[in-house]
């Protein structure tokens, strides 16, 4: 994590959950986090197809021009992108995983700024992952933020990372309390695989064990 908002909402997130999974929706107090609220989100999971903007701070709004309240995430990325973000989106609402994605956003003058996007897991009316909780941190602050929309953007770096060392689907012990949960296809392929010492392949993503550390 590059960006100091990414690292102060994991940290803030990882508090809440203590030894869950992930926290519930209703935890999360606006103040605690009043510094980086402009650039924080929270997405509603519909379905594998839909993740909808509940909630979209002011500095994220202002960088596309408008307000992103009710849109649907998937659709501000195309071709195999929307191909990574959308399994990647499964893991965290069916897995618990959390995931830092690098990006790099273009406004239509083609003037480009790295961003740092940070999406973590929320429980919401029962144990499963319907909430996302996210920021979006710029790495630099161009002149042109709020004056020139986003337009496009493209992935340049994905982590999945799991808190608690192994998916959800595969623990024991404190996950006994919790409602069994889908294992997507592309985590069950990637299961027969062998891992590489720096992380292990889910599709487009690379997942890094560990997440506290």
């Amino acid at each position: 994590m590059k960006h100091a908002a990414t690292r102060t909402l994991y940290d803030y997130w990882s508090r809440l959950r203590g030894r869950r999974t992930a926290p519930a929706r209703h935890e999360i107090e606006p103040g605690d986090i009043r510094h980086i609220l402009g650039d924080t989100f929270i997405l509603e999971a519909h379905d594998r197809s839909a993740y909808t903007f509940r909630l979209a701070g002011t500095r994220l709004c202002a960088a596309y021009c408008r307000e992103l309240k009710g849109r649907n995430l998937l659709d501000m990325w195309a071709g195999k992108d929307r191909e990574a973000i959308a399994c990647m989106l499964a893991a965290i609402v069916e897995d618990g995983a959390a995931a830092v994605i690098g990006i790099e956003a273009q406004n239509e003058r083609g003037q480009k700024m790295p961003v740092e996007v940070m999406l973590l897991p929320l429980r919401h009316d029962g144990p499963r992952h319907t909430r996302i909780l996210g920021c979006f941190a710029p790495l630099d602050q161009p002149y042109w933020i709020g004056l020139h929309p986003v337009v496009r953007q493209s992935i340049l770096s994905l982590r999945l990372i799991w808190p608690d060392e192994r998916p959800a689907f595969l623990r024991t012990g404190l996950a006994a309390e919790e409602e069994p949960v889908a294992v997507p296809n592309a985590v069950r392929r990637n299961q027969r695989a062998a891992a590489p010492a720096s992380g292990r392949k889910v599709a487009h993503l690379t997942i890094i064990e560990g997440g506290r550390k």
